[in-house]
């Protein structure tokens, strides 16, 4: 689940309206299948139809909006394809990253990791989806961090974002986090002990945790899914 977006300074009535827009889709405010109106939007926000036109743009270039010519817009329904393509993407980068990782963790990497877990035992102890989901990117920008590889988790993040709705009807159907949290666990360690086998091998059990997901949300709301 993506981070909250933090408002800018600046921030233009095109920022406005994308970043409200993005954070329902990927919470589920709004639903894969929902109709949005370039009208109703442009009047909630008080604002021409032009930025909300450009917001929906950055909507459909994410894949999370469709748009065609004389229909309604609507949020895009989960692709299986994609959902395919953007993990095989996202499990080579983070192979290099856990491995780079878990050369040079130090004292430091170290003391990084055992905070971010601490804080996820506390959304788990306190069932807190949403945070526990914020914490899932933290963790991951952390790695990334500690591999010396700041860069990766643009990649990352952009690919788990097109994941995130997927995960979150897979948490809302069950709580997995108890079990996501005890991967994390076993990476961190992993890393921390300069163990890279192992702490790729724990990154990409990790990653196949959606295979779960994807077949139980499947069974139960294929009304979300791409036909």
């Amino acid at each position: 689940m993506a981070p909250i977006r933090q408002a800018r300074a600046r921030e233009t009535s095109v920022d406005l309206v994308f970043n409200h827009l993005y954070e329902q889709i990927l919470t589920l405010e709004l639903l894969p299948g929902d109709k949005i109106s370039e009208a109703e939007i442009a009047s909630k926000f008080g604002v021409s139809r032009q930025p909300v036109r450009d917001a929906f743009n950055r909507l459909v270039s994410l894949d999370l909006l469709v748009s065609r010519p004389q229909r309604a817009t609507e949020v895009k329904r989960i692709s299986l394809r994609e959902i395919a393509k953007s993990r095989f993407v996202r499990a080579a980068v983070e192979a290099k990253v856990l491995r780079l990782a878990a050369l040079n963790c130090d004292s430091e990497g170290s003391k990084l990791l055992k905070t971010h877990i601490a804080k996820q035992v506390k959304a788990v102890e306190a069932s807190d989806i949403a945070a526990f989901g914020v914490l899932d990117y933290g963790f991951h920008e952390a790695l990334c961090g500690i591999a010396k590889t700041d860069f990766a988790f643009e990649v990352i993040a952009e690919e788990k974002a097109k994941v995130d709705r997927l995960c979150l009807l897979g948490l809302t159907t069950g709580d997995r986090m108890p079990e996501l949290l005890n991967d994390h666990k076993t990476i961190a360690l992993a890393v921390e002990q300069g163990d890279a086998d192992a702490a790729v091998e724990a990154g990409m059990i990790h990653l196949t945790r959606l295979d779960e997901t994807i077949t139980s949300v499947c069974e139960t709301r294929a009304r979300y899914f791409d036909p």
